[in-house]
C-alpha cells in the first residue's frame, strides 16, 4: 500500500504546511542563536565563563516554564479549535516578538530582562503551537503517506535550523537589528502560507463538559502504550542529559575562539546530520526493526555528545596542529566538534523520526492534540530544561565537564531503558497491530 501513497508534496495543503514549517523555523533558528549569543556577551560583560553559562542555562529556563504550565491545556485546544488558527495567532505572536527585539537592538536599548522576556513569548507560541502543528500533519496527507510526511516535514524543520543559525551568524556580524529584521520578515511569511491551507478535517466538538478528564486522558494514553511510553521517555533524558547546544556560546567564544561565524556553524551542525537522515528517510521510509535502530543512534548520539565535549583535550593529546584553506586557518578542534555534531544530529533525527510516527500512527486523530502536547511537553522538558540543567552543570562542572557529563549520562539511559522496556527492541515497523503484539502481560493498551 506505501508503495502507491501519492508523495506529500503531491498535496497543496501538505505544501503549505511545508514552507510554512520551513520559514518559521529558519526565523526561529536565527532568533535562538542570536539572543542567546547577546545574552552571553552581555552576561560576560559582569560575569566569569560559569556564571554566564548559568545565563545561557536560564534562558532555556524561561521558555520551558509557559511550556510546562500551558502544555496541558493546549493539547485540548489543539482538539477543539481549527489548527490552522492557532498556528496563525502563535505565530503573529512571534511576529511581534520579533520585531520588537529589532526596535530595541535599532535604538540600542536592549537588555537582558528584555531578552528573557523574548524567551518567555517564544514559550508560550510554541506551547500552543507545538500540538497543533503536529496533530494538523496526519489531517492533510492519507494515512499511507504519513511517514514520508513526517521524514519531510523534518527536512523542513532541520534544513531550517541549517541555514537560520548560519544566517543568524552571519546577519549578526553585519549588524544585530538586520538578523532581528530578517527574522520578522521570515514569521511573516510563515505566516501567509499558513493562510493558504484550505479547510482540513477537524476532530468532533467535544461537548461533555469535563476538560480536566479529556486532559488526562492523553496522559492516561501514553502511559498505557508501553511503546509509546518507551519513546517518549528514552528520548526525554538522552535529550535532557545531553542538551549541549545551549553550551555553544560559551564554545565558540571562550573554548574554541571562533567568534559568532564559527557559531553560527557549530549550531548548524546537527542540523546538517538531521536533515541529511531525514532527506534519506523521505525517499526510504524505515520500515524494519525500527526499535534496534532508535535504540543504536540514541547511544550513537550520546557517544558524539561526549566527542564534542572532549574535542580541545582529544586534538591536544594526538598533537594535531591547524592548517589553511584559502588563507583561512582550520583548526583541528572546531572540524572535530562540528563533525561529533553534524553524527549527533543524524542520530538524533533516527530517534525523532521513530517516535513521531509512532505517535501519530498508533493515536486517533480526536486525541492527536493532546498527545501531540504530551510529546511536546517531554521534548521541551529535554530541549529547554536540558539547557537550564546544562546551565547548571557548566556552573558547577565547567562547560566541557557539564558536556561530558551528559554525553556519559545519554549512553547509560539507552541501555537502561533497552532493559526497562524490552517492548521496544522487539518493534519491527510502525504498524500498530504489530508493534502492539508484545508482551500482554504488561498490560499494553491497543489504539
Amino acid at each position: 500500500m506505501a508503495a502507491t501513497a501519492p508523495h506529500p508534496f503531491r498535496i497543496a495543503n501538505f505544501r503549505a504546511y511545508w514552507l510554512s514549517r520551513f520559514t518559521g523555523t529558519i526565523a526561529v533558528s536565527a532568533m535562538s542563536i542570536v539572543i542567546g549569543w547577546q545574552v552571553y556577551n552581555l552576561a560576560r560583560e559582569t560575569m566569569d565563563i560559569r556564571e554566564a553559562a548559568f545565563m545561557l542555562g536560564m534562558i532555556g529556563f524561561a521558555q520551558f516554564v509557559p511550556l510546562f504550565l500551558l502544555t496541558p491545556i493546549t493539547g485540548l485546544v489543539a482538539d477543539s479549535v481549527d489548527r490552522r488558527w492557532i498556528v496563525r495567532g502563535t505565530t503573529t505572536l512571534l511576529v511581534a516578538t520579533a520585531a520588537l527585539l529589532w526596535f530595541l537592538t535599532w535604538s540600542n536599548n536592549l537588555s537582558l530582562p528584555a531578552l528573557f522576556t523574548a524567551a518567555v513569548a517564544f514559550g508560550i507560541a510554541r506551547a500552543f503551537s507545538g500540538p497543533a502543528y503536529s496533530a494538523l500533519a496526519p489531517n492533510l496527507v492519507p494515512r499511507e503517506s504519513l511517514p514520508t510526511a513526517i521524514a519531510v516535514s523534518s527536512i523542513a524543520w532541520q534544513v531550517g535550523t541549517i541555514a537560520g543559525p548560519s544566517v543568524g551568524g552571519l546577519l549578526y556580524a553585519v549588524h544585530p537589528e538586520v538578523a532581528y529584521g530578517v527574522a520578522t520578515v521570515l514569521f511573516a511569511v510563515a505566516l501567509g502560507f499558513m493562510f493558504l491551507i484550505g479547510p482540513v478535517p477537524q476532530p468532533p466538538a467535544q461537548t461533555d463538559h469535563r476538560p480536566l478528564a479529556r486532559i488526562l486522558e492523553g496522559f492516561r494514553y501514553v502511559r498505557n502504550n508501553r511503546l509509546v511510553l518507551a519513546a517518549i521517555t528514552l528520548d526525554l533524558f538522552a535529550v535532557l542529559l545531553a542538551g549541549a547546544t545551549s553550551l555553544l556560546p560559551v564554545y565558540a567564544r571562550d573554548i574554541l575562539h571562533v567568534g559568532s561565524q564559527g557559531l553560527g556553524l557549530l549550531a548548524a551542525g546537527m542540523g546538517i546530520g538531521a536533515a541529511t537522515t531525514a532527506l534519506w528517510f523521505s525517499f526510504r521510509p524505515m520500515d524494519s526493526n525500527v526499535g534496534v535502530k532508535m535504540l543504536i543512534a540514541v547511544v550513537v548520539f550520546g557517544l558524539a555528545i561526549l566527542t564534542f565535549g572532549l574535542a580541545t583535550p582529544i586534538v591536544h593529546a594526538l598533537g594535531l596542529t591547524g592548517g589553511s584553506i584559502g588563507g583561512t586557518i582550520i583548526h583541528p578542534a572546531f572540524v572535530l566538534s562540528l563533525v561529533a555534531l553534524i553524527v549527533a544530529g543524524g542520530a538524533d533525527m533516527v530517534s525523532v523520526y521513530v517516535r513521531q510516527s509512532l505517535i501519530q500512527l498508533h493515536t486517533p486523530d480526536a486525541m492527536r492534540g493532546r498527545v501531540s502536547a504530551v510529546s511536546q511537553l517531554t521534548i521541551s522538558a529535554s530541549n529547554e530544561l536540558g539547557e537550564f540543567e546544562s546551565g547548571v552543570m557548566a556552573s558547577i562542572l565547567g562547560p566541557v565537564g557539564a558536556v561530558v557529563f551528559g554525553g556519559v549520562g545519554a549512553t547509560v539511559i539507552t541501555l537502561v531503558w533497552a532493559r526497562l522496556f524490552p517492548e521496544l527492541a522487539r518493534a519491527r515497523t510502525f504498524d500498530p497491530p504489530d508493534m502492539l503484539d508484545t508482551e500482554p502481560e504488561h498490560g499494553e493498551a491497543k489504539p
